[in-house]
This record gives C-alpha cells, structure tokens and sequence, in this order.
C-alpha cells in the first residue's frame, strides 16, 4: 500500500459547489509523471481484505465475489506467468473475453507488466479477429470459451501469437494453456513496473469510413481523463459506501471498459460481472435487483428493451440513483419512464468517443437538463464547435460545426494511431482533436450531437465501419459490388443497409439475402452484418470511382 494514491484533484465530489461553472474554473488535472493504472485500481485497495470488487454471475445461477485483494493475488501470479513466457513491457495482449472477471484479470495484470492490453470483443470473427492481432504483432491472448475456435483457425496466421491462454471450458490444445492452470504454481507476489504516465497501456480498436480499423494508442493516464465525467454524469456528484456499479455492454468498448469497470475501480466501488449471454431486459431487472445496484450504464437500446416490459412492479430496483447512456440520444421518453420505474433516479446524457473518452455529459446536481441537448463539457475538458472544413476557428453558438477538444494537456486524448501517422494528423489538427461528430453549443456552453461527419454507422452504440462491411459482402461469390449505410431502426438507432450488385448470372432472392448476411456474420462481428439488402443493377459512383453514398440515402 502506497500512501500517495488519492490524487485529491479527483475527490471535487467531496467539496460543496454553487454551480457547473464553478467546478469547471476550479479543477485542474493531477497526473503524475510516475502512474500505473494496475496500482490505481487494484493494488492500492487490497490491504482492505474484505473490500468487494467484483461480483461475478454467469446468468445461471453460479457466482463468485472478488475482493481487492484477491483481485491483486491473481493479476500478480498471471504477470509473473506472462513475464516468465517471454511477455514484456511494451508488449501486446490481446483480451478477448465476455464480461467476466478474467478480463479485469487480464488487463490489471498486462499494466503491471508495462504491456499493452488489447481489447476484442468475443462477437468478431475470425477476419476481425486476425487483422487486430496481426496488425498490433500480439504475442500473448487471453481467450473465451465462446471464441477460442475462432482465435484458432487464425492462430496459423500470427507467428507472434506465442503463447494463448483459455477462460472457461475448453479442451485445450497443445499450444494452450487454461489461465487457472496457468498461475497456479506462481508467485502471489508481483512489483509493477514503475510506468510513466505517458507510457503505453492500451490499444483499442474502431472502425472507420476508410481503410481497415484504427488502433487508438492509449497512456496510463487516459485512466485520469475519465474520472471527472465518471463523478458529474454517472455519479451525479455523490459516491456512497454501499455504491455497485454495472453496464450491460461487453466490456471490450472503451465506452464500458472506461466509462464503468476501471473508473468504478479505481474509487474502490465493486462491479457487477455478468456473463449471462444476450441481453434480456427480464434478467437485467432481475440483475439490479439482486446486486443493490446504484449506478447503471446502459445503451439506449438496451434501456428501449427494458420499457417495453409490461410487468415491473414486482422488482425492487430503488438502490438505483443514476442511470447513464451514450452511443445515441436518450430522449425524453426514456427519462419519464425512468423517473417511473427507478423512483428518483436521474438520466443522464454522455458523450465521447474511442480517441478522447468521456468528454461531455449532463449533472443534474449542479446544471439542469436541457432537451435535445448532451450536457456540457467536463472539467478539465476544452471542448468546442470548429469549423468543419478548417477546423482554425470556432463557430457562432447555435451554428453546427465539428465537435473537438483541446489536444494538448489533456489526459483522456489518445496519443496516436497505431502505425497511422498520416491518420493521427488528420485527426489532431490546429491543437484540436476533431471528433468528425457535427453538433452546435448554445450560449451557455450545452452541446447537441447533429450528425456524423463521416459515414460511420451507429448501431445500439456500436460504431461500423461501412467499408469493412462493404468488404466482406464483396468476398461473397454471387456479389460483384456492394455498398453500405446506416438506415434508421426503432430500436438500435441505425442498422446497416447493403446495396448489392449481384455477379452475371445470380439471381436476386431470398436466398441470397441470407447467404450474404451469414457470409459477414461469420467473419466480422455479429453486429455487423447488413439487416436490410437491396439487389440493384449498378451503384452511384463518382467520376474516380468511389461510392456517393449520400445518393444511396436520398434514394
């Protein structure tokens, strides 16, 4: 235990405030030049033998609590196991595990390490699986049960793929080892490399309107970057000794990973782990109700879902104070029927993106609400409307533009891409950060989300990249050509739409539509594939030969 961990910059919840605007002129960032996340979230706590941090439950019936300390035990014998297969610091692992505690294992104990963790969600196939992997030359994974099979039928194809570990029931194979089996013979004890606040902790990846996806090189202190949003919008300025925090959403995104495991850890609050498959509104009442859960964080799909159930009474789901959502507009809708349902409980609005996390978000305990509007940026964030062809200038309140945060100083930014110089100075321009998000901020500083600038497509808060989609459905043998766009959907927002040229001699047909569809399903991510396919005769093209979209969606 060490005794300088407070960081009392990130306690401003403790304080009286009169207003946002007094928060926002009085905070100021506390990064250390020496930061581990590893010490922050898990070490610091662990002399506290009875302190919770993970409530595990797989849906059926079967739990496991995780105290602190435990937590620490683990992650240091499974550092020691990776340093002794060769792993060191600066290397990549890649963590490709449902929401279940071995994936906090798994990151906890790469940032002791000083290696990159490497988050992937156990919905990709096995042609987003590889690309990761390859193109971040990973020498370790830490793999689920539910995807193992695919990790192996690319494992041929990444020579660095040195070492792989299972989670949960699998027969191994001989180049596999389960991770219990693994760390079962080391040491408990384990000093974390003593990383700078700049070094490497995480790659995560996102999709993009062009080329394959986008690794977003992350520091330690992306963790701090976090923590002023995590307190305003999903804490709504108060934590308590009773606090439980959880989020339905796979914790490969950072929009989970960042806005609830690792913040909620870092505070010493527990995290409710439920791998319980597909989400069920049914369960996820029943979920709140057993764990006393105060704090959720869900989709605005996810939260559509859970309206729709007629009978709701009979659950006790008072402990929740405040309920958080991003990837899509909650709306006022969502807000009544919470107030209903929850009791007290507030809604609350966030925004951000994988580059720069958390940056802007409602706190009812200090600002009002205003309809059609995200909130106002956190403290410590720089947050305002460029121009979006310039990006030199800001607009006048109430015109659109680009939403962008202040590049330099700023914790939550990421660094760079992955071996995309050309990208990353597309995306950090005239000392912004360009989000490539349109929105508008009035007068007193609230932000409203106008469109995408670009042709990412979000689905239930995913972000797809329609060029990979188009990708895939072009490897399909009856396909010629394809396009790709979002169309709205009552219930996720956006789905994707497929515009398909067919090869001489196909057919449009039903038969055809579900080829296609099952052909991305089986190589992207689940979420992925196009819900709606329309065969047509020839796509709308420019005179150098791209696809104009934008007639796609006029037609």
């Amino acid at each position: 235990m060490i005794d300088d961990t407070r960081l009392d910059a990130y306690h401003f919840y403790d304080d009286e405030w009169d207003s946002y605007e007094q928060l926002r002129a009085a905070f100021e960032w506390e990064v250390p030049d020496r930061f581990n996340m590893a010490t922050y979230v898990c070490d610091r706590w662990a002399t506290d033998k009875g302190r919770v941090a993970l409530f595990a439950d797989d849906g059926d019936g079967e739990t496991t609590t995780y105290t602190f300390w435990q937590l620490r035990n683990i992650t240091n014998r499974l550092a020691n196991y990776l340093r002794a297969q060769g792993v060191e610091a600066g290397d990549r692992i890649g963590v490709n595990t449902p929401q279940r505690p071995a994936a906090v294992f798994a990151h906890v104990a790469c940032w002791k390490l000083g290696a990159m963790s490497v988050p992937l969600s156990t919905l990709f196939g096995p042609d987003a699986v590889r690309y990761r992997l390859a193109d971040c030359d990973a020498v370790a994974a830490v793999v689920d049960e539910s995807n193992v099979e695919t990790v192996r039928e690319v494992r041929p194809d990444l020579p660095d793929l040195e070492t792989v570990l299972t989670v949960g029931d699998v027969d191994q194979q001989a180049d596999e080892t389960d991770l219990w089996d693994a760390i079962e013979d080391y040491s408990r004890e384990f000093d974390p490399v003593a990383t700078d606040a700049e070094d490497d902790a995480i790659l995560i990846y996102t999709s993009g309107t062009t080329g394959d996806p986008k690794g977003v090189r992350h520091a330690h202190r992306m963790l701090l970057g976090h923590l002023p949003l995590f307190l305003t919008t999903f804490g709504n300025m108060e934590l308590q000794a009773g606090d439980v925090f959880w989020t339905p959403a796979e914790w490969a995104w950072i929009a989970s990973l960042f806005d609830v495991v690792v913040p909620a850890l870092f505070y010493g609050k527990p995290v409710v782990a439920y791998n319980g498959g597909q989400f069920d509104p049914e369960a996820a009442f029943e979920l709140l109700e057993r764990y006393g859960v105060t704090n959720f964080f869900a989709p605005p799909t996810a939260l559509r879902m859970m309206m729709q159930l007629e009978e709701t009474d009979g659950y006790d789901v008072g402990s929740v104070r405040t309920i958080a959502g991003g990837g899509e507009s909650l709306g006022g809708t969502i807000a009544d029927w919470a107030a209903a349902t929850f009791g007290d409980a507030v809604v609350h609005e966030g925004y951000g993106q994988t580059e720069a996390n958390m940056l802007v978000g409602e706190c009812t305990a200090l600002a009002a609400s205003r309809e059609g509007s995200m909130g106002l940026a956190g403290p410590g964030h720089e947050v305002e409307i460029v121009d979006p062809d310039t990006a030199e200038a800001t607009v006048e309140p109430g015109d659109v533009g680009e939403i962008a945060v202040r590049y330099a100083d700023d914790p939550v930014c990421f660094k760079e891409y992955w071996n995309e110089p050309e990208k990353t100075d597309r995306k950090v321009r005239n000392g912004w950060l360009l989000t490539e998000d349109l929105g508008t901020m009035d007068a007193d500083g609230y932000v409203s989300f106008t469109g995408r600038k670009d042709d990412v497509i979000i689905s239930a808060g995913y972000r797809i990249g329609p060029e990979e989609v188009e990708d895939s459905i072009a490897g399909h043998d009856a396909v010629a050509d394809a396009a790709v766009i979002g169309v709205p959907d009552d219930e996720r927002g956006e789905v994707p739409k497929a515009y398909v040229v067919l090869s001489s001699g196909q057919e449009p047909s039903d038969d055809a539509r579900a080829s296609i569809k099952q052909h991305v399903r089986d190589r992207l991510a689940k979420y992925e594939y196009p819900r709606e396919i329309e065969f047509i005769d020839e796509l709308p093209k420019t005179a150098t030969g791209k696809v104009r979209r934008a007639s796609l969606e006029e037609s």
